[in-house]
């Protein structure tokens, strides 16, 4: 499935001289008089004009059912900003029912006059089977029609198509350059697989130095594995200079949002006492977080800390039990070690508090989404 969603953005800036703005401590003042008569007398641009100061309170109360009804007078005109903003109401359910097919018949028109976010959305539709059958040929093709006319979010999942091989063929070098021009206006998301793309050699030539500018300018925005990218390439010395304490700093920015990897390599950092003071509570506490998420080489230190009693009180059940786990959801080699410290832990064990950890065990892989 596709990265984006659907980006519920406004298409149109209001117009200070036809709709006047307000400070917080002014009264609202109204729509200007001569828009409201351009609008009346069946102007579709003015009548958008008001469907946007509706939508989002600007020198009006906000209201969406004004919203849709002003961008219904300009939609049926055929204006396709209106057609556009008509259908992101349909499909968030403001100021009207919400109604995904209503929502992709107003994509469609808006698309077919050559809208490029309304196409994004239309691919988008396609692509989830929101409002018309899921139909990835579409949604590829509408995608491409927004891409080349350089909407990011279409750019982006674009090359998130050809990096997965998904509706297109499995192109790696398609997918940089789509992600590349995506990234090159902004998109946090385009630019941290930018990153990936150079620190792994994917479509472009392996270049660690490149990775981290890339992966700098995502994790500049917030992006969480962009974070954890550069925390990697500084605890590794690849593209930049080693330093573990900036790989910790990284680390914990992409941590504190709930990337798992990150947790989990913060967690190991304050085991060892890289970059930070060593730290077995801290190290526990993050690596039951990724533990809890599904990650395997958390589920596996984590045990090991319980069988050893390192920022934990010794527990030979909880580390089976987290072993078990572990067991279950590594890939090998990894698979084998946490198989080798189960049995270990399992030998402390009586067969009765061995057999109620297996069920615990069991119990969680089984309302769990894990990953390895």
């Amino acid at each position: 499935m596709d990265k984006h969603w659907k980006q519920f953005a406004c298409t149109l800036v209001l117009a200070s001289t036809l709709i006047p703005l307000q400070s917080e401590s002014q009264q609202p003042t109204g729509l200007d008089p001569g828009l409201v008569a351009k609008a009346d007398a069946g102007d579709a641009a003015s009548q958008t004009l008001i469907g946007l100061a509706y939508e989002h309170g600007r020198g009006v109360t906000q209201d969406y059912a004004q919203a849709a009804l002003w961008y219904r007078k300009a939609a049926e005109q055929g204006d396709a900003h209106a057609q556009l903003n008509l259908g992101i109401l349909y499909a968030k359910g403001q100021g009207v029912p919400q109604d995904y097919e209503r929502a992709a018949a107003w994509d469609r028109k808006a698309a077919d006059q050559g809208d490029a976010k309304a196409q994004f959305n239309l691919g988008l539709d396609y692509s989830l089977g929101q409002g018309v059958s899921r139909d990835d040929v579409q949604a590829i093709a509408w995608y491409r029609r927004a891409a080349e006319q350089g909407n990011a979010d279409a750019q982006f999942n674009l090359g998130v198509r050809y990096d997965k091989g998904n509706g297109v063929p499995l192109d790696l070098a398609q997918a940089a350059s789509w992600f590349r021009k995506a990234a090159e206006q902004g998109d946090s998301n385009a630019q941290n697989e930018v990153g990936s793309c150079y620190e792994y050699g994917h479509g472009v030539p392996q270049d660690y130095a490149q990775a981290a500018v890339w992966y700098r300018k995502a994790a500049g925005q917030g992006q969480a594995e962009a974070e954890e990218g550069l925390g990697s390439l500084y605890s590794r010395g690849l593209g930049v200079p080693q330093d573990y304490a900036q790989g910790a700093t990284w680390y914990r920015r992409a941590a504190e949002q709930g990337d798992d990897e990150a947790q989990h390599n913060l967690g190991f950092l304050y085991v060892r006492g890289l970059g930070v003071r060593q730290d077995y509570v801290k190290a526990a506490d993050w690596l039951h977080k990724a533990a809890e998420q599904g990650y395997a080489p958390s589920q596996t230190l984590l045990g090991l800390l319980f069988f050893l009693g390192h920022g934990v009180s010794q527990n030979y059940a909880d580390a089976y039990f987290w072993l078990s786990i572990a067991a279950e959801n590594a890939d090998w080699p990894d698979q084998e070690k946490a198989i080798k410290a189960r049995d270990l832990a399992a030998a402390k064990l009586t067969p009765e508090v061995r057999s109620k950890a297996k069920e615990r065990a069991a119990k969680w892989i089984a309302a769990h989404q894990t990953k390895p």
